[in-house]
């Protein structure tokens, strides 16, 4: 399995979205959605990478076959 550009971007994106957010928020004086916007953003991608984890752990065991 060859990891995809596309998931690179999409995080990059998620990353650049979520410090946008972050800066208009902090400077409008709400540093509480602030902070949660950025604990959205990395909950998020670590949904991404989990997955990605969780399928080459099913790779391994396809190609060792390991039950």
């Amino acid at each position: 399995m060859i990891m995809n550009v596309d998931l690179i971007f999409k995080i990059a994106a998620i990353g650049i979205l979520v410090s946008v957010l972050n800066q208009v928020l902090i400077r409008a004086g709400r540093e509480e959605q602030a902070m949660m916007t950025t604990l959205v953003g990395i909950v998020v991608v670590l949904m991404m990478v989990i997955n990605l984890v969780s399928n080459l752990f099913d790779t391994v065991k396809t190609m060792f076959q390991l039950y």
